[in-house]
């Protein structure tokens, strides 16, 4: 039995970079053949994708941790290593990813042709073949794979929907959201809501119309009271509400009304200010001097009189749905068009990281300095630092960058430490 999760927090690791090959070309009559190491292949990516048949997240769920693979190591004779395929997440249209860290909002997968590359794979180490220069005839070195971002993150699946269906629990919305699309909930003759909102697709005068059937809200929603919030989030993305009005109900139907509208308020302002069209739902359950009595109780309100079960009055609810969507739509494109004068382009301020040459040096302790910045650090990490020579090439790359000369001004001296990154090494002046 699958269990409904629209919600979940999981570790992505996309792959390392393969090792780059240290090798040399020894064959018959071919002197001084030189190294021929390839380089090693990329690590896979960790790419989201939109699957349209998915309806949660419980595949995710179940799981947890997901890691693409490595890239394969260089070989001789110029080989490259192969890249590592990209690891695909499907996930069902509506997800919003977010960082768990800093909770910002990464992607928002709100389109079928979408999809996000959340970790890229790190870079394969270059072959020794790679380094071979007029003063570096014969290197005996080669990188180290990159290794794969890791996140994590948190997903969140909210409904992609023109139309939102609400009301308490019981008063037909599984019913109506079965008979005027394509959805099939299950319908049930108890007081409890059902714990899956469902998606259906109606025709209206050839446009197609998304339904959203919400299950149930009650008092204390926005606290979330009732699993309020894991159903009142699936609102914020419609465009028009139909709220529905069960006059059986031992309550007043007006005092629910108003709960419900006092809920989405709570929740989100933005939610009370949505069109509604009110609809009485289950008129063939109660006697005509009831529904007299009822219109004129509600009759501020100008509710529409339906029965989901009979389907009387369904054209009309539909007409005037498709009414609604169109004003809401027009009312929403006059608003784009009378600020789009007033938006100016963005300025797009680069943090210092972006920038390949950054560096900046600090003294920790007396004889410990740390250098931060991009390349410096990669390239570090991508050292094997058990040789001598590719040790030595990190120490002409400082001296290129300027790092050896800030150093130098930060008063460092032969064999202090220098931290960068996770790794460790010492000072020697070239």
């Amino acid at each position: 039995m699958s269990v409904f999760c629209d919600q979940t927090q999981i570790k992505i690791t996309a792959g390392n970079g393969g090792k780059g090959c240290v090798a040399f070309r020894r064959e018959r009559f071919i002197a001084r053949g030189g190294p021929n190491g390839g380089n090693g292949g990329r690590g896979g990516n960790v790419i989201f994708r939109v699957n349209k048949n998915l309806n949660t997240l419980t595949h995710l769920d179940s799981k947890k941790q997901f890691k693409a693979k490595n890239g394969k190591m260089g070989l001789g004779q110029l080989k490259n290593g192969k890249s590592a395929e990209d690891l695909i997440l499907e996930v069902p249209l509506g997800t919003l990813i977010s960082d768990t860290e800093t909770n910002e909002l990464l992607c928002d997968l709100n389109s079928e042709n979408i999809s996000f590359v959340a970790a890229r794979g790190g870079r394969g180490g270059y072959g020794n073949a790679h380094f071979k220069s007029s003063i570096r005839q014969a290197p005996k070195f080669a990188e180290k794979g990159e290794e794969g971002e890791f996140f994590e993150l948190k997903l969140e699946r909210k409904l992609v929907a023109d139309v939102a269906i609400i009301g308490m629990p019981s008063c037909g919305k599984s019913t109506l959201i079965s008979v005027i699309s394509n959805a099939k909930p299950k319908i049930a003759g108890y007081p409890f809501p059902p714990l899956i909102p469902h998606l259906g697709v109606s025709k209206i005068h050839n446009r197609e119309v998304v339904f959203a059937d919400i299950p149930g809200l009650i008092e204390g929603a926005h606290h979330g009271k009732g699993l309020g919030h894991e159903f009142l989030k699936h609102i914020e993305r419609t465009k028009i509400l139909i709220h529905l009005i069960d006059p059986t109900s031992e309550t007043d139907p007006l005092k629910n009304f108003t709960l419900i509208n006092k809920e989405l308020k709570l929740f989100n302002p933005d939610l009370a200010q949505k069109p509604q069209i009110i609809a009485v739902n289950k008129i063939d359950a109660i006697s005509e001097n009831q529904l007299k009595d009822l219109k004129k109780k509600l009759k501020k309100l100008d509710p529409l009189f339906i029965s989901a079960v009979t389907q009387k009055n369904l054209k009309e609810l539909l007409d005037q749905t498709l009414a609604q969507l169109k004003a809401y739509e027009n009312l929403q494109a006059k608003n784009l068009q009378a600020t789009s004068y007033k938006l100016q382009p963005k300025k797009i301020f680069r943090p210092h990281l972006e920038n390949p040459h950054y560096f900046s040096t600090e003294k920790i302790e007396e004889g410990i300095y740390r250098v931060t910045g991009k390349r410096i650090e990669r390239l570090v990490d991508m050292t094997d630092l058990e040789n001598h020579e590719a040790v030595f090439r990190v120490y002409d790359v400082m001296k290129k960058m300027g790092i050896q000369k800030e150093l130098k001004k930060m008063g460092i001296k032969e064999g202090n430490k220098i931290r960068i990154g996770k790794n460790i090494i010492e000072f020697h002046e070239i």
